[in-house]
């Protein structure tokens, strides 16, 4: 893992050097508040109205599936997206967006169980890759500052995970980021 962060600092830092304004670093505040969720984002902008996208989940949960006693999401994922903007806002992507993404979450989750009187704790193995789809609308001031709420839905690839949870999963999330 620390190895995947230094990378990442690596890529963000190089690409960050190469134009003004077109770059973004962005915080999911909505999943942070609502489930304790770390998600940061980064946008590289290569054209007015696309961008590419790379984001770091930290205790990603699956969908909203809330944690209750005895259970435990162990969590974490990466995502990359290819975000398409619809308006004609000049050079400053805004607007209407949907991104197709690839997200691969890792790490288990646990529960306890009560056996034959004996509580037991019961494993799931969450490794999978995940496709899906998401749109939004994102607002930007001066520039500089950009808010943006958005919607996706997506495909769990894992038997696992499928056996234990739904395949579809539904995520939302309010973004605030810094254009740099």
């Amino acid at each position: 893992m620390k190895r995947f962060i230094l990378a990442a600092v690596v890529l963000l830092a190089g690409l960050s050097a190469q134009a003004q304004n077109k770059n973004e670093a962005k915080l999911n505040i909505l999943n942070t508040i609502a489930l304790a969720s770390v998600e940061v984002g980064y946008e590289h902008f290569i054209d007015s109205n696309q961008s590419i996208g790379a984001e770091v989940l930290i205790n990603d949960q699956f969908a909203y599936f809330l944690e209750k006693s005895g259970k435990k999401f162990n969590t974490n994922s990466i995502l990359a997206s290819y975000n398409f903007y619809f308006s004609n806002s000049g050079d400053r992507a805004s607007g209407y967006y949907m991104y197709p993404f690839l997200k691969y979450r890792f790490g288990d989750f646990e529960e306890k169980k009560t056996v034959e009187d004996v509580v037991v704790t019961v494993k799931t193995d969450m490794d999978s890759f995940i496709l899906g789809l998401g749109a939004g609308y994102k607002w930007v001031w001066n520039d500089k500052f950009a808010v943006a709420p958005y919607a996706s839905i997506a495909r769990n690839f894992s038997e696992d995970v499928n056996d234990k949870f739904i395949a579809i999963e539904i995520n939302a999330g309010f973004s605030i980021g810094y254009r740099f």
